[in-house]
């Protein structure tokens, strides 16, 4: 079954946009999508939630209980929000999801929580949850200060699970990047053995104009 995993460096580092892009590209190019995200936390307001830019993203026909199962209001990690609304986040729900979301469609596009190591449950984490379904991953960082440190680790700790790293994208990639950012790619490219792309922020109200972004 043909997918990818969307992980990043940390939050806030564009992981949603990344995975909206390519479910986007993919959409574009005929395929039906599939998206899925195992627990959403923060969430104020449902409709503009990641899920729900993920299923316009796709222009899936997916509910948000197929997309993410589990979904808390506290903005906090998702062992930590689940425990806050007297909840335990159960392996086996994740992966029965997400395998029911890759039968329904051509592609299935995964968006982790965080990073790699954030914990959904005792013994288990993002990182196992991308071990089990096997898809190659997508790192999303931010292309400023700090960004080489916390990608190289995000791409030897996938390596070290035996995670494929198919590329890292850079986001929000500026119009004219400086020597610093223009530096941070050339040297994570060069470090970590890996592809690295550059993605421009996106407009959500228009996704026509989206850049394309492949999966691999």
């Amino acid at each position: 079954m043909s997918g990818v995993f969307v992980t990043g460096t940390g939050t806030e580092v564009g992981k949603t946009m990344v995975a909206a892009a390519i479910a986007n590209t993919l959409r574009s190019d005929g395929s039906t999508v599939a998206v899925f995200k195992p627990v959403v936390t923060g969430i104020e307001d449902p409709g503009e939630s990641d899920h729900a830019l993920l299923r316009r993203a796709a222009g899936s026909g997916q509910d948000y209980d197929e997309i993410a199962p589990y979904r808390y209001r506290p903005p906090a990690s998702p062992h930590l929000a689940a425990e806050m609304q007297g909840e335990r986040i159960d392996p086996q729900v994740l992966l029965a999801a997400a395998g029911a979301a890759a039968a329904a469609a051509d592609s299935l596009v995964c968006e982790g929580v965080g990073g790699l190591l954030v914990p959904l449950a005792p013994g288990f984490g993002v990182r196992d949850l991308a071990v089990a379904l096997g898809y190659p991953l997508v790192i999303a960082a931010s292309p400023g200060l700090g960004t080489i440190n916390h990608t190289l680790l995000t791409i030897e700790s996938a390596r070290a699970a035996g995670l494929e790293v198919a590329k890292v994208v850079l986001t929000p990639w500026p119009s004219r990047p400086s020597q610093i950012e223009t530096s941070n790619r050339d040297s994570i490219a060069a470090m970590g053995g890996v592809r690295v792309e550059g993605l421009a922020a996106l407009d959500l109200a228009d996704p026509s104009s989206w850049p394309r972004l492949d999966p691999a």
